[in-house]
């Protein structure tokens, strides 16, 4: 099956049935709700990255970004979640959750402020501002990252309740309108640890899960080309040479991107195979990022100004996808992947 016949369904089918999923044929008009009602079902049947189907997860979370961005970006850091917390061996009752519980990750760093843990005679606690907290006010719990010294960072998991409150009115984004993403203000929030000092940045399941929020990136360029998808027949002009040429164009791109997702997921699940995790990584995303910018190119020169302008749907998937591939730090993340190279090189 093409990536043309596959983004076109109205229905989610990942390649394993276990993991299948049916969507309605319209996006519903409550994204958010939708996706962490979704969450409930869906991520407990997901499997774990590096467990020996890491693709399937990644062909899964790609089709729901697909079917919409605001939806697959609501749903990622719940799925990364509860992977991080398998990877330390914990279940959400572990950390004060439940299965109905719904998950941010909150690990970026930025200039005004930061988040500091402390340990109190009754357990430790986090205070201060943290930056990029996606859904702060409508999620439960989350995992966040706080400084435990000047140099040193640990994860912890936090109940989202009243002693949390987000900054949402400084979210002003025309993408991913419905994520707001800004800083958090935390008032001595109970926090309980996850992994030792430094484990959320060493275990291998780090680099994983970028190369998962990459799979859906890929998933939302497949959603965006479907505009160059020829149409019925009768239905409009036929494709000329030139709408050919773009179809072509989008298709090998998006190949590639998969193909690239496909090789990684290999790697992650055979231990033996695994190399250096963040070059893995770097190299994954760097690609799929690139994939994507030149989908977006390809599909605007193809189809002008018009689906941007009347099109509610696609003019909103594109809004989305250009934000959310920002994640990424184009040549800065080339760089460290070219720093990561030259040391290997003069190591070996």
């Amino acid at each position: 099956m093409s990536w043309t016949d596959e983004v076109s369904s109205g229905t989610l089918c990942a390649p394993d049935a276990q993991v299948a999923l049916d969507l309605p044929d319209a996006v519903p008009a409550q994204r958010v709700p939708f996706a962490l009602h979704l969450a409930g079902e869906l991520a407990h049947s997901l499997p774990t990255p590096g467990g020996g189907s890491t693709m399937q997860l990644w062909d899964a979370m790609s089709r729901i970004a697909a079917y919409d961005l605001t939806i697959a970006r609501a749903l990622e850091p719940h799925i990364d979640a509860l992977s991080i917390l398998h990877q330390a061996d914990l279940s959400p009752s572990d950390v004060g959750a439940d299965e109905r519980s719904t998950w941010g990750v909150f690990a970026a760093e930025g200039p005004d402020g930061r988040l500091a843990a402390r340990e109190t005679s009754t357990g430790w606690v986090v205070d201060g501002v943290k930056p990029w907290c996606s859904l702060a006010g409508q999620l439960s719990h989350a995992l966040v990252t706080a400084w435990t010294s000047d140099t040193d960072r640990r994860l912890f998991a936090v109940s989202l309740g009243h002693d949390v409150r987000p900054r949402t009115g400084q979210w002003s984004s025309r993408g991913l309108v419905d994520i707001p993403s800004a800083p958090a203000e935390f008032a001595d929030v109970a926090a309980v640890p996850v992994g030792e000092q430094g484990w959320y940045l060493l275990r291998p399941g780090f680099w994983w899960g970028g190369i998962g929020v990459a799979a859906c990136w890929y998933g939302g360029a497949a959603g965006v080309a479907r505009r160059l998808a020829p149409r019925p027949a009768g239905t409009g002009r036929a494709p000329d040479q030139i709408a050919q040429l773009h179809l072509g164009e989008a298709d090998t791109l998006l190949f590639a991107a998969r193909a690239a997702l496909a090789h990684a997921a290999a790697q992650v699940d055979d231990p033996a195979a695994r190399a250096d995790d963040e070059v893995l990584a770097r190299r994954v995303r760097g690609l799929v990022r690139s994939v994507v910018d030149d989908v977006l190119g390809v599909t605007a020169r193809a189809t002008g100004p018009a689906p941007l302008t009347f099109d509610e749907e696609h003019a909103r998937r594109v809004a989305d996808l250009s934000v959310y591939v920002r994640q990424d730090h184009g040549e800065r993340d080339l760089a460290a992947l070219g720093a990561r190279l030259a040391i290997d090189r003069t190591e070996g």
